[in-house]
């Protein structure tokens, strides 16, 4: 080929790269993708904030992060009924998944029922584990309260107590009323229940206790079913002058001092953190690959023993918000 002709076809091809680099002829742009949808769950607790649900708040919150969830946190303060309507405001959202708390089973069975009808997966967390099949809910996340009950009695008994008082504030809660029962079959003595004005009014429920103890002094170890209500009980121990043990459910800041200082034996751990991440990760789960965890059984996120052997480690994780 002579020169000239060289190049006047490279020329050419430099003009023919040039106009499909630039777009020209045949389109070779990608093809439009489609935006993965950002599913939208709704968490439903009877309470927040206090030592317990504010680490389930902030392990649902890190699961949404974690997993680039739209989540609507909500709690009822207590009355389940108000819980109940906050179901059937998630349903009239079209959310698409629901967590729930179920210490009432029966105040929310309708509200969870509309939701399945919308074809809406419902999980239950903390409490309702024997319950929650019934429901209708594709999961539980939680402790099954009994079986914690009836370690914590059994240590209780192993310690040489003859009398338990075991202490329930938050009467109508089915998880607190199985704690109980499940203490009443470990401990092996005698147990009596004794139901207080609870969270909502320590400074009365010291009283409540103390008066107890100082009218029964066979009562030789006690049993609280929240953290924030064990140390009330320790402060009544120690004002109606008693030598009662004190086990506790739950974990503060202040639990893990009086554990370290020996006023309280021991406090059964049912990582709360895990109940709030859980849940939310296994409705994503759920809505983009169809799994179901548990195969119809709890997934259990307890109970697990603190006491002096492993303060230590676990009061770091406490301060932090994790435990």
């Amino acid at each position: 080929m002579r020169a000239s002709g060289r190049r006047a076809w490279t020329v050419a091809a430099g003009l023919s790269i040039a106009v499909l680099l630039s777009g020209g002829g045949c389109d070779t742009s990608p093809e439009p993708t489609t935006v993965a949808k950002r599913i939208k769950i709704a968490m439903i607790t009877e309470w927040d904030g206090g030592s317990f649900w504010s680490v389930v708040k902030k392990g649902a919150e890190q699961a949404a992060r974690d997993l680039d969830i739209d989540l609507t946190y909500s709690t009822a303060d207590g009355d389940h009924e108000r819980q109940a309507q906050l179901i059937a405001s998630a349903v009239t959202l079209k959310v698409d998944g629901i967590a729930v708390s179920a210490a009432d089973p029966r105040a929310i069975a309708s509200a969870v029922q509309q939701a399945r009808a919308a074809g809406i997966p419902v999980i239950t967390l903390n409490s309702g584990a024997e319950q929650s099949a019934e429901l209708g809910a594709v999961a539980h996340v939680g402790q099954t309260e009994t079986i914690a009950g009836r370690q914590a009695g059994q240590r209780l008994g192993a310690a040489g107590a003859k009398k338990l008082l075991c202490v329930n504030g938050e009467a109508g809660n089915v998880g607190q009323i199985q704690r109980c029962q499940g203490a009443q079959q470990g401990f092996g003595g005698t147990t009596e229940v004794v139901n207080v004005k609870g969270v909502s009014d320590l400074a009365t429920t010291l009283t409540e206790l103390q008066s107890k103890l100082r009218a029964d002094q066979q009562i030789d170890a006690v049993l609280t079913l929240n953290p924030d209500i064990a140390i009330a009980a320790r402060d009544a121990i120690k004002a109606a002058g008693s030598t009662a043990k004190l086990g506790t459910f739950d974990l503060s800041n202040n639990v893990m001092s009086a554990i370290r200082a020996g006023e309280i034996q021991f406090a059964i751990d049912q990582q709360p953190y895990l109940q709030g991440y859980l849940p939310v990760s296994f409705l994503k789960l759920y809505q983009a690959n169809g799994d179901v965890v548990g195969g119809g059984a709890p997934v259990l996120t307890g109970p697990a023993f603190v006491d002096k052997s492993n303060v230590d480690k676990v009061e770091k994780l406490v301060a932090q918000g994790t435990r």
